[in-house]
């Protein structure tokens, strides 16, 4: 029950966190263009890394 609800859980803030990637993607283009980026790609690559360890073990 743990891990269906971590599972869960990481699925949904690996959702979340790319909806919150397309979102900033026009603040993200405008940055850029004074040499700051955003790490959003960090984000979403850890939770997708870590939703895929949770859902490999099931």
């Amino acid at each position: 029950m743990e891990t269906r609800l971590h599972s869960g859980l990481l699925f949904a803030l690996y959702q979340l966190s790319l909806m919150l990637g397309i979102v900033l993607m026009p603040l993200a283009l405008v940055t850029s263009r004074f040499g700051v980026t955003l790490p959003i790609h960090r984000m979403i690559d850890r939770l997708g890394a870590a939703y895929e360890r949770t859902s490999a073990g099931e």
